[in-house]
């Protein structure tokens, strides 16, 4: 085991520095010059010895492989730099992150019990009221873009009924923070949580009905075992061993999908990090935070890996 986890780590290496090459020099492509954003257009053409100068100082004369290697070695020594206004790239995401983990720890909470309890539920009374309601919704929350469902959610909850705030995460001078947080989590948490539902619920459904149809059901029923006894000790515990890896393969998807979720509600994370700084053509925060959550994607990856081969040994030993 111990072996397969090393593996699999060395195999992140190589993964995340391709990552870094690819959005390096992508957003090195795009032709955005930052000393255009840190100095007036009349600084540009009245002091152009001085701009060079300052060009020069900032090693943007350097060739591009260079400045790669140089922006490489301190992201790995903890210096993110600076976004054009300049901010402290690094304070910025120590206070936003948190909030991205946040949304994405709720969504997933909320969607695993929502999502399993509701499946399980339509394979025990297969094909009653519940189980044709659940279809429904899971294909029409597999169906609907985030984005649409969180515009929607917006329009209903915010400015129809008036329940729920549409942006930000706190509102200034609020006197009961727990509430308040509540409040602006609400229709963000429900916007990622509905594709999760649809989902998980599918193949939790799907999953238990295998379950139930197998061989050793219906010996324990055989015996005279209570249904419930069935449906909990033999066919939930069993059934939930490959709903648990789709979960933890869900985990990377919730992380990307925030990004889209964060900006349509003006969430403070760092998918509404990422796109003010693509939107201020700010690409010394879009590498950072680019990478960030590609690497927050293979560490989710790593981790479902991890826990397939425990359920699974035959993964871990290749086969």
């Amino acid at each position: 085991m111990l072996k397969f986890i090393l593996k699999k780590l060395l195999m992140m290496i190589p993964m995340l520095l391709v990552i870094s090459i690819i959005v390096f020099f992508g957003l090195q492509a795009t032709g955005i010059d930052p000393i255009n954003f840190m100095v007036s257009p009349e600084v540009l053409s009245a002091n152009a010895d001085n701009v060079e100068a300052l060009r020069e100082s900032l090693g943007l004369n350097d060739p591009l492989i260079v400045q790669y290697f140089r922006w490489l070695g301190n992201l790995l020594h903890g210096d993110f730099g600076y976004a054009f206004d300049g901010t402290s790239i690094a304070s910025t995401l120590a206070v936003r992150m948190p909030y991205t983990f946040e949304l994405a720890g709720y969504s997933l909470i909320l969607s695993a019990v929502i999502g399993i309890g509701i499946g399980i539920i339509s394979a025990i009374r297969q094909n009653g009221i519940i189980d044709y309601v659940g279809r429904v919704l899971a294909v029409l929350g597999q169906a609907v873009p985030q984005f649409l469902v969180g515009i929607i959610l917006i329009q209903i909850f915010s400015i129809k009924l008036g329940w729920f705030p549409a942006a930000n995460r706190v509102s200034p001078g609020a006197t009961n923070q727990f509430l308040d947080a509540f409040q602006h989590l609400f229709l963000p948490v429900t916007t990622l949580t509905i594709g999760m539902v649809a989902v998980l619920m599918r193949y939790a459904r799907n999953t238990m009905l295998d379950v139930l149809n197998s061989d050793y059901i219906k010996t324990a029923r055989s015996k005279g075992i209570p249904e419930w006894k069935v449906y909990l000790k033999h066919g939930f515990r069993n059934a939930m061993k490959p709903v648990l890896v789709i979960l933890m393969f869900r985990i990377p998807t919730l992380i990307g999908g925030s990004v889209v979720v964060e900006s349509v509600f003006s969430y403070p994370g760092i998918g509404m990090t990422m796109t003010n700084a693509i939107v201020a053509n700010d690409y010394n925060v879009v590498m950072v935070t680019t990478l960030i959550i590609a690497a927050t994607m293979l560490i989710c990856s790593f981790m479902v890996d991890v826990l397939n081969a425990i359920m699974d040994p035959r993964v871990r030993l290749g086969e």
